[in-house]
């Protein structure tokens, strides 16, 4: 391996580290601002943001205030979801569903 290849690496290896860094910066704003009630979990389930593509449901539904692992597990199982599903992947019945039951 010359200089080169390892130069290129290093340097495609920084720029994954700085995008991993933006979306783990922006999920947790977002999740503060759902924790905060600024934001409901419902409306961003049916957005398309960019950081939510590989997040699991799991994970959103936890942010808001008053829901724990019991509280997600219980309510994912009745919308047959799995936590570990990313948001980016659901179907948009499912989304509309999810959103539905946390609007109700």
């Amino acid at each position: 391996m010359d200089s080169c290849d390892v130069g290129a690496r290093l340097e495609q290896r920084r720029e994954a580290l700085q995008q991993a860094n933006l979306v783990r910066e922006a999920r947790a704003k977002l999740k503060g601002r759902i924790a905060s009630g600024e934001l409901s979990a419902a409306d961003v389930v049916v957005s398309s943001r960019w950081e939510l593509n590989s997040m699991p449901i799991g994970k959103l539904l936890a942010s808001q205030r008053g829901w724990g692992k019991g509280r997600c597990s219980e309510f994912l199982t009745r919308m047959q979801i799995r936590e570990t599903k990313p948001i980016g992947s659901m179907t948009e019945r499912q989304r509309a569903l999810v959103s539905a039951a946390l609007g109700a």
